[in-house]
This record gives C-alpha cells, structure tokens and sequence, in this order.
C-alpha cells in the first residue's frame, strides 16, 4: 500500500511505481514517470507515463495510487545524457532545447542527413530463381536451424546462369509453424502508422519534382498558432520527428470526442486549438470532420452543412462500402481536420498543414443518415521510395473487424492499377509490422496454395512473379517468406515448405476473412503527377 504520510513533494520528472488495473483485473504496481502536475480544490493529481507501456495508458492518478517510498527524483542533466539526440523522459530545459535546435540546424546545414531508418530487409535470394509447389504432398522432412529474430539470411543462390529450381511443398515436419489465427488477432488497425524514429530534415534531393515552398502555414486553415511547425516539409513524408518531442505533446489534451454516433478517447496529443482543449467533449461534424466547442454550435452548424459524404471522387462502392480519394491541395480543410482527428490515434504521425502533396482515401460505411468515416490511409502524390501509404488508421469503434486489413487490400489494388509495386513507408511501428505482415502472409500463402502441378512437376513461380500478381514489392515478399521460415535450402536448390499447421492455420484465417476488396467495383484512373499541371 502506498505511503502517503511522509511530506514528500512529487515533482515533475519523478519516477515511482503507480497502482493501476491490468488486463486479468488485477492490481499491479509498474513504475511510471510523473509528466506533469495539477492542482484541483481539495486535492492534487498527477499525469504519469508508465514506463515500457504504450502511451495511450497515460492518465491522471490520484496521490493514493503513488507508492511515495520508491520515489526517485530526477537525476541531474549531465548524469543522464540523451541516447541518439533524442530527449529522455524527463523534461527538457528550454537551453538545452535551444542548444539541441543549433546543433540540428548547424548539422543539416553542414552535411547530408543521417536521420535513423530501419535497414531494408537483405537477401541474397534472386528474385528471378523460380520456385515450385505441389500443395498439400507429404515430403520429407528438411532439418533447418532454428530461426533467430530477426530472420537469418539466406545462403546465396546460385547465379541466373546455373539457376536451380526451388520447389515448394507441404512438409510434415512440425518445426516453426505459421497460424495465421493467431496473427489474425492482430489484423485489425488499432492505430497503423509509419513509425518514428529521428528523422532530419533533409537538402533538396536531385530530381526531386515537388517546388520548395517559402511560406508558412495556410492562411486558410482554422488554426495555426497551437505548437505547429510553420516551416513546411522537405519531403512529403509525415513521420514523426522525435527529436522536436516536449512536456506539452506528451500529455493528452483532449478528454473525449463526439463523433456522430461515437464518443471516442484520444489515445495521444492532437495540436487542436488550446481553447479547445480544455473542454470535456469536442464536437466534430462526422461529414466534414470540422470542430466545434458545444452541442449547440454543432447543431447550428448541420443545419447549414450540406455534406453527407467525404469531398472528393467516390471511386469504390460495394454494398455499404465505400472509398473516397480526396486532393489534399483541392479539400485542404477537409485533409487538415482529417489529419487532427488521426493524430489522437497516431502518437508518431507529425501533423502539417501542408497537405498538398497527399492524396487521401476514406472508407465509409453507408446508412440512410449518410456516409460515415470508418478509416483512412494516405499516400503521396510522387513518392521516390515506392510507398503507397503513408499514414494508416482504423477509427476505434471500427477495429478487430476486419477493416483495417480491408484497407491495406485496397492500396495494394490501387498499385495494381497503377501497374507498379509499393510498400508502407518506412520504418513501421511494431503494430504496424504485425498488420502488415498478416495481409503479406496470407496474401503469399493465397498464391502459393492455388499453385497446380504442371505435367505431374513441381509448378514453378518467381519471387518476380509473387510481387507482380500482388503488388508487393520483392523485399516484402521475401522478408515474409523468411519471416515464416518457408526458404530452406535442400539438395542444391532452393525450396518452399508449406507445414500442415501452415496449410490449416491459414484456411481457417481465410474463412473468417469476410470483407474482401472486389477490383470490378473500383472505377480509379492513376494521374501523372510529375505534370505540374496535375497539382
């Protein structure tokens, strides 16, 4: 229990352990940060990050639920450096901060960007070497090692001149199985984003189409003075730059949001107008996602707001499903209201009011009242990495049923389209990873199952092939082939092992996949973009 009779002062920067409930119910005492400090009549309440949890556990807890005998205060600054240039938990002074921004500037200004990314997946494997499959033959088994996490590199294939010919079939051996039941329960978004890492601003590449803006923020946009960054990108990605983190964007600032018929809690900081922040609901219009501070101002406000859809071109319909693509240049205020209301989900989304050079794709489900917001990804207009999304998100009342990777399908059936392949951007946060990965395997197992012998042979595919018939691009594809621990390598070539566990685990998963894009019902016309004249 808690000793609250000592007279200790608990201060900002604070770390002791706090009572909170677990999953099973149970009372836990995990060690938490104190962020910030309020005083209300009668008493004080304190804001704690637990440490190695999720933001979005962050809350106010009441002096009962400190344990004020563990208390550590904070330590001195030059005793706890910060690891990468990235602040630490504590809060930052403002000279360090101002110390910190010179160092950036004088950096970027001085040498190319060095920002932290994840390395791409590296294989040896050529993606020309074909693969073969007889589905669902016993054959023996091969002994693999044990595969490490990250997934081992595979040995060099031969060269294209003495390119051996991997077949793929079920094995009955039981060693790292794939049940694609158990990744199923992470399918749905609970919050996708491409996650941050430090990531500097970056000089102007060569050929790099998009003009440099000089100006600041949108002159139109309901509110730029709460903490946004008026410099606009030098890229149009919109990873978070952890480097530019501070006590205020840490802590939640909005309570609840009324949104039609849901009542959302934002899990993290959106930058909505301080006034607004201190009311207990925010109101939003759920057509054109504008914010408002009262019941009242919203009701006023349907009366004149004509809009029962997304602005932009419907270019998806079937049953109650709905997509629409929407210009951030031509529906800036749309894109901007869209981004906020995605930042309270998103904890390493930056928020820009430069959304001109995105595109964003809004699913809606249908109903006699209108077409309301079920989620969204955006993508850039010209993207040099081959990312097709930029920013993903599910909205809560809409996730683990199977949204979220309704919406990965529909950006790889866009790159389809496009005749291209494409990729998330990178780097992914974990859940991201989880989600991905999911629609990649089941996706690869697909093809890889409806495969038919040829001749009474072993039927032979590509990594080439896998990547064109899905969109994904060959990095994907092999990551995930290792990943499932699929490659081996076995009397000189290389092949696919499908495990019966594999083969079961993913036909159940595929029963209980229910929402599937359907390509006839996507009426979409990929636009050069590399034409000014497009913008």
């Amino acid at each position: 229990m808690a000793d609250n009779g000592a007279v200790v002062e608990v201060v900002e920067g604070c770390r002791l352990p706090v009572l909170r409930k677990n999953q099973e119910n149970e009372d836990e005492w995990p060690l938490a940060e104190i962020l910030s400090v309020k005083e209300i009549p009668g008493r004080k309440l304190y804001y704690v990050h637990y440490i190695d949890f999720n933001k979005r556990l962050d809350e106010w807890v009441t002096p009962d639920r400190l344990d004020i005998k563990k208390l550590q205060f904070p330590k001195k600054e030059a005793k706890t450096p910060t690891k990468n240039g990235l602040p630490g938990s504590r809060p930052s002074s403002p000279e360090r901060e101002v110390r910190k921004s010179l160092d950036l500037n004088l950096q970027t200004a001085t040498a190319p960007s060095r920002g932290k990314t994840l390395p791409t997946p590296r294989s040896s494997l050529d993606p020309s070497n074909s693969v073969s499959s007889i589905p669902k033959r016993k054959a023996e088994t091969v002994s693999l090692a044990t595969q490490a996490s990250p997934a081992p590199s595979v040995p060099s294939l031969p060269g294209s001149a003495e390119a051996s010919q991997a077949p793929v079939y079920p094995s009955v051996r039981e060693t790292t199985t794939f049940n694609p039941k158990t990744r199923d329960d992470h399918d749905q978004l609970a919050s996708l984003t491409t996650n941050g890492t430090a990531r500097r601003l970056i000089p102007s590449q060569p050929g790099r189409k998009r003009k440099a803006n000089c100006g600041g923020t949108d002159e139109d946009s309901q509110d730029s003075s709460d903490g946004i960054p008026t410099a606009p990108r030098m890229t149009g990605s919109l990873v978070s730059d952890r480097s530019h983190d501070d006590i205020v964007t840490r802590m939640k600032n909005i309570d609840c949001i009324e949104l039609g018929r849901h009542r959302l809690k934002p899990w993290y900081f959106s930058p909505y107008p301080q006034e607004l922040t201190t009311l207990p609901i925010l109101y939003l219009c759920e057509f054109c996602l504008k914010y408002l501070k009262s019941l009242k101002c919203l009701q006023r406000h349907l009366t004149k707001c004509h809009l029962r859809h997304p602005p932009g071109n419907e270019i998806y319909r079937k049953g109650t499903i709905s997509f629409f693509e929407i210009d951030g240049r031509k529906n800036k205020n749309y894109s901007q209201n869209l981004c906020l209301l995605a930042k309270c989900f998103l904890d390493h989304k930056t928020l820009y009011y430069d959304t001109d050079p995105f595109l964003f794709y809004v699913m809606t489900e249908y109903d006699s009242k209108g077409f309301h917001i079920v989620g969204y990804f955006s993508k850039e207009k010209e993207s040099t990495e081959d990312y097709n999304v930029a920013c993903i998100l599910t909205l809560p009342p809409y996730q683990r049923r199977g949204y979220g990777k309704l919406l990965i399908e529909f950006s790889y059936e866009l790159s389809k389209v496009e005749g291209k392949t494409g990729t998330p951007e990178k780097p992914l946060s974990d859940l991201g990873l989880l989600s991905y990965r999911s629609y990649w395997s089941q996706t690869i197992l697909e093809i890889l199952m409806d495969l038919k012998p040829d001749n009474g042979e072993r039927p032979q595919i590509t990594i080439n092939e896998i990547s064109e018939i899905t969109s994904v691009k060959k990095e994907d594809v092999i990551s995930t082939l290792q990943y499932l621990n699929l490659i081996n390598y076995y009397k000189g070539q290389y092949i696919l092992t499908l495990s019966e566990d594999i083969v079961e685990g993913h036909e159940k998963a595929m029963q209980k996949r229910h929402l599937r894009i359907d390509p006839k019902c996507l009426h979409f016309t990929p636009k050069d973009w590399s034409k000014r004249g497009k913008w």
